[in-house]
């Protein structure tokens, strides 16, 4: 079982599986959002049910004081209406979605500012940055859950 983080925004979808020990995160890649993230709910259902994932994490844009703006109200009817994706896929039958994935939010402040540092500090140019930090913030975000979850001790 894997989690699956997701970095919204208008043009692309960034995408970002666990390990199965739910250890690491690494990029997935993007989908190609065409001005609104809505249109990649099906995309990202299609992934979810390929991916045998457990949990969605999904970044949510909280303003600097904290407060939920208007990206943070879209990031949470994003989520809803995976949610309810996800369950009408069930309800017909999809493979892959025997049990739907919890969804959760995470707040994702700062997270597309620190991708682009990390990409700077990996040398990869300026120009470049654009296809691929949607999903180093993908990253960022389920790196966040992962590192936030209880730890089971092992016997």
């Amino acid at each position: 079982m894997a989690w699956l983080g997701v970095d919204l925004g208008d043009a692309r979808v960034g995408l970002a599986l666990s390990d199965p020990e739910l250890t690491l995160a690494h990029p997935e890649g993007n989908i190609e959002a065409m001005g609104d993230s809505f249109r990649a709910l099906d995309d990202v259902v299609d992934f979810i049910a390929g991916h045998d994932v457990e949990r969605v994490v999904v970044g949510l844009p909280l303003l600097l004081n904290g407060e939920a703006g208007k990206s943070a109200k879209k990031a949470r009817r994003w989520a809803s209406n995976l949610v309810r994706r996800l369950a009408n896929a069930q309800e017909d039958g999809r493979e892959g979605l025997d049990e739907i994935p919890e969804v959760e939010l995470v707040d994702e402040r700062l997270t597309t500012v620190s991708a682009h540092h990390q990409l700077s500090q990996a040398h990869v140019g300026s120009r470049s940055h654009r296809p691929v930090v949607d999903q180093q913030s993908a990253v960022l975000i389920l790196q966040s859950a992962l590192d936030g979850r209880p730890r089971q001790r092992e016997e």
